[in-house]
């Protein structure tokens, strides 16, 4: 069972966290493509010295940064929290977000009387005193209404003093912090007077929230609470529920909420810095199951909601958390993050407090899971003095030397898993790249390649943070240049490059194509439409796989229709415009969309969860045959939608699992099926889930796509 204390009690502490867990396409389209698909200038070293390859697809967008895009967390018991240092390094680090009142003391916080019954307080960080932070950093607040101890009303009344007497503008506000951990599911770390502490009287309490609130200002933006799809307590079902935490909770508000909020941590106690930095691969697997959960819940209205990841982390236990790999961590996870279709990140926390001391890379790590010193101390070890940064700032700060609001995030491809690459397509036309490299004894000497992108002969800006910097240092030796690039280890390094003249999106007469969007999809087909670009002659329709894209349609209008897609499958496209020399805009953000099942299909799977419990579920799986001959002898195929996903035992079938892909045989001694649903098989099994933990999305039975799932 996950275990989490109270919110800390004092000036600073440890914050402790639960540790369980065919279109035909013209071949004149295909060639401006591939004329545009940028080949880097030679490279000053041998091509023989580089030992990792890194791709970047600038015609391949991931989304477009916000202001909000870098977050922190801030807390009432901090108080440090409204230092000017504070301000001032927040704003050099181009911090959007700030979130407040902290945590778990969002649900015990009063924010007229600047109380929190049961948890201290310190001086000076009333909402007022909070805001001149936010205002001096060029920020903007995140707030948490009080759900545990509060009332819609109360709520209101904030909002009604922050946006009507204040002006404020205050945009975002949460309804309570992380009311799952309310007790409800037998662990309890979130405050909650209310008696039923089921999803069912949250999304019931979330409704009149976002009434009470909007009724004083209608334009503020209202966030739900989610359990992150593969963490504690996702997939548990309670005591006299229907369904787990996010499956009640978002039909229910759907239609009310802006945006809904996830946390996400890297690990418990025993987390090492290398565990912490693997584990973020399984990031975008979780958050691309809190879009497909708010689109079977909200339907043509999903796009509207967003994601919010308020706070992110690596591990609970108190230690690695300062030093120089949690540093490469935060800056890894804010881009991972972004580019997986999240609007701000907020990392936990400004300052914190001492915890346990250790040694990483030869210096003193304080436990602490604060970006900036709170100069305390633990025993007789004490941290530096207040608001210097620790590693986690300067990571997530370097993130700002990649991109800013309005700059779009583009695909890329490492060949190898100790180096982590982003990419960021600058509004004027330059291309930035980020480089981590995780291996803490070799310098990785990266070789690059370009789609879409060609680099002009000139050097590239480059910007390292490295073992011996103590900052965000300016590189000039020229070492670095456009197709190969050393990283030292242990080190973030980003350059930005210029692009040839008269290539690349700023070249080109027509303006960003808006973002598609599905007007009707079958189970092989996909209607697309989007908002024009001036300027443009034709608009391609490119799907992306990875770093690698393929052009799937084209349309002198804006809206086409792609056929032969596979039932069932997920496809991830953007829109580019060409003006009438042929020339390529920036791409769109992206649109991902899944094709439907067959109506008309000779056969039908049910696929029904019976139980889960988090890391673990039962199934039972129906089949009936359709056709109007019986079938002897049967499989039934399908392919799981994420990585660490898998079949434990199962009975009543044969089964069989290679990668990512299940086949059920029918047992020796089965009979036929009967034709036109006369009859029906059943098998079960037992699963695991190492991650979120979605359902099949197309079942075959005997090579032929089936009806249900």
């Amino acid at each position: 069972m996950p275990v989490r204390s109270h919110p800390p009690r004092r000036p600073v502490g440890r914050r402790i966290r639960p540790l369980v867990r065919g279109v035909a396409v013209m071949a004149a389209s295909l060639a401006v493509l591939s004329s545009l698909a940028g080949v880097a200038p030679a490279a000053p070293q041998p091509a023989g010295d580089a030992d990792v390859d890194v791709r970047v697809n600038a015609q391949a967008a991931l989304g477009t940064l916000s202001g909000a895009a870098r977050g922190v967390n801030t807390a009432i018991w901090d108080a440090h929290m409204n230092d000017p240092e504070v301000a001032d390094l927040m704003k050099a680090a181009d911090v959007g977000v700030m979130r407040y009142p902290g945590g778990s003391y969002a649900d015990i916080y009063h924010w007229e009387t600047h109380t929190a019954p049961g948890g201290y307080v310190a001086p000076g960080t009333g909402f007022d005193a909070f805001m001149g932070t936010v205002r001096a950093a060029g920020a903007q607040p995140v707030l948490i209404a009080n759900y545990g101890s509060g009332t819609p009303e109360e709520a209101a009344g904030w909002v009604r003093y922050a946006n009507v007497t204040k002006d404020y503008g205050a945009k975002y506000w949460e309804i309570g912090n992380e009311i799952y951990g309310n007790g409800h599911y037998g662990s309890g770390w979130e405050h909650d007077d209310h008696e039923d502490k089921s999803p069912k009287e949250y999304a019931r309490q979330v409704r009149a929230y976002a009434s009470a609130m909007k009724a004083v200002d209608p334009t503020v933006k209202i966030g739900a609470v989610l359990t992150t799809p593969g963490e504690w307590p996702d997939g548990v079902v309670g005591p006299g529920d229907s369904g787990d935490w996010n499956h009640t909770v978002l039909p229910e508000v759907a239609d009310v909420i802006d945006f809904v909020s996830v946390h996400w941590y890297a690990g418990g106690a025993d987390t090492t810095a290398e565990d912490a930095m693997g584990k973020l691969a399984k990031l975008p697997g979780e958050l691309r199951e809190v879009r497909n959960q708010i689109d079977r819940a909200a339907g043509s209205g999903s796009s509207d909601i967003e994601i919010a990841l308020t706070e992110i982390n690596t591990n609970t236990g108190g230690a690695r958390l300062t030093a120089r790999p949690n540093g490469l961590f935060a800056a890894d996870a804010f881009m991972t993050a972004l580019e997986n279709g999240v609007f701000t990140v907020d990392w936990w926390n400004t300052h914190n407090g001492a915890g346990r001391i250790t040694t990483v890379d030869g210096e003193t790590d304080y436990g602490d899971m604060g970006m900036l010193s709170s100069g305390a101390c633990t025993g007789d070890v004490c941290q530096p003095a207040p608001n210097t940064p620790f590693h986690p700032y300067y990571g997530m700060k370097m993130t700002s030397e990649l991109g800013t609001a309005g700059d779009t995030m583009v695909a890329t491809e490492s060949s190898t898993q100790d180096v982590s690459a982003h990419a960021v397509l600058r509004r004027d036309g330059r291309l930035s790249v980020m480089f981590i490299n995780k291996n803490p004894d070799t310098a990785r000497t990266v070789a690059l390649d370009y789609t879409g992108f060609i680099p002009s002969g000139s050097a590239p800006e480059v910007s390292r943070y490295a073992r011996g910097d103590g900052d965000i240092t300016e590189v000039r030796d020229g070492e670095a240049s456009a197709s190969q690039v050393t990283v030292p280890p242990y080190a973030l390094l980003t350059v930005t490059l210029e692009p040839r003249a008269g290539t690349g999106p700023g070249a080109s007469n027509a303006g960003t194509p808006g973002t598609p969007r599905v007007e009707a999809v079958t189970d092989t087909t996909a209607r697309l439409t989007w908002d024009g670009a001036p300027g443009a002659s034709r608009y391609l329709v490119q799907e992306r796989d990875g770093a690698h894209t393929r052009l799937i349609g084209e349309s002198t209008g804006t809206s086409v229709t792609l056929r032969n897609l596979p039932p069932g499958s997920a496809h991830t496209v953007n829109v580019l415009a060409t003006d009438s020399s042929g020339r390529i805009s920036r791409p769109s953000s992206p649109l991902t969309f899944r094709t439907s099942t067959p109506t008309d299909a000779a056969c039908r799977v049910t696929y029904h969860r019976d139980t889960s419990w988090g890391n673990g579920f039962v199934t039972t799986v129906t089949v009936q045959n359709l056709s109007d001959t019986p079938i002897t002898g049967w499989t039934v195929d399908w392919d799981w939608p994420t990585a660490g996903q898998s079949v434990s035992s199962g009975w009543s079938a044969t089964f069989h699992q290679s990668g990512s892909h299940v086949r059920v045989t029918a047992p020796e001694d089965a009979g036929p099926l009967a034709p036109d649903g006369g009859s029906t098989a059943s098998f079960g099994f037992v699963g695991a889930n190492d991650g979120p933990n979605p359902d099949p999305t197309v079942f075959r039975l005997n090579g032929a796509a089936c009806s249900g799932g």
